[in-house]
């Protein structure tokens, strides 16, 4: 794995998998724009992967939500790089979670304030939906790039209180991934979804099950993103890729 003269770009960068991406893309070589809402500990981690050897990396501060903040992300990333080779698209959330809801108050889905909801349809959905519209302006002047967006296996199993997470995982799966390949075909553009299972990335998540008898370790996910963008994976295509230990084919009672 050798991304050196690469350029990615991660959502959700000073933290989780995002974050974790990040440091990959550096240490194999390549530069990193880092976009997060956490100007603080973005300017941290930006700092600690500038510390060691490997890829420079450069930290945005980034609503998702925002499409003028989404654009401001991609000017800044061609102007300290040149180009966008790699779009990866780790911020997101349910928001129930995300926003603190109290299920005593709220017990039901329709109990739910919409605007909780409006939150994470932003951030999973129209999050990854405004970069791929920004981003793609630069791909197709450069012909070249992959735009990677993270799925889940909630977007297969569902979900009755935190519906807009599977709601926006869904439309990432099929719907965004597919027509974003279609589109960028022409211009060697490729776009494919990974979509964990669950993932060590909080210590819940230990408790879903999976064929496999365990979750993923977040490093997992990324070695198979790191797959699909490095020279080794350049068939992969419009495809939403399944990473979750069997738990889809659990047989269910």
């Amino acid at each position: 794995m050798d991304f050196t003269g690469k350029v990615a770009v991660s959502t959700g960068a000073a933290s989780g998998m995002g974050l974790l991406f990040s440091q990959n893309i550096s240490e194999l070589g390549g530069n990193v724009v880092m976009c997060d809402v956490n100007e603080a500990v973005l300017s941290e981690k930006v700092a600690e992967i500038n510390s060691k050897n490997g890829g420079r990396a450069l930290g945005v501060v980034c609503d998702v939500r925002d499409y003028a903040q989404v654009c401001n992300a991609r000017d800044e990333a061609v102007k300290a790089f040149g180009r966008i080779d790699i779009m990866a698209n780790f911020a997101g959330g349910t928001a129930v979670r995300m926003c603190k809801v109290d299920k005593e108050k709220y017990p039901e889905f329709p109990d739910v304030p919409i605007d909780v909801y409006d939150w994470g349809i932003d951030v999973n959905l129209k999050g990854p939906f405004y970069f791929a519209h920004a981003v793609l302006k630069q791909m197709r002047e450069q012909n070249s790039g992959l735009i990677v967006n993270i799925g889940s296996i909630s977007g297969v199993d569902g979900d009755p209180y935190g519906v807009d997470y599977p709601t926006s995982k869904a439309g990432l799966m099929y719907g965004l991934t597919k027509s974003i390949a279609q589109y960028g075909a022409k211009y060697n553009i490729r776009c494919v979804c990974i979509s964990p299972g669950p993932v060590l990335t909080r210590p819940d998540m230990a408790n879903m099950k999976t064929l496999l008898g365990r979750a993923a370790e977040p490093q997992e996910i990324i070695d198979l993103i790191l797959f699909i963008a490095s020279e080794k994976g350049q068939f992969i295509d419009g495809e939403n890729i399944m990473i979750d230990g069997g738990r889809a084919c659990i047989k269910r009672s």
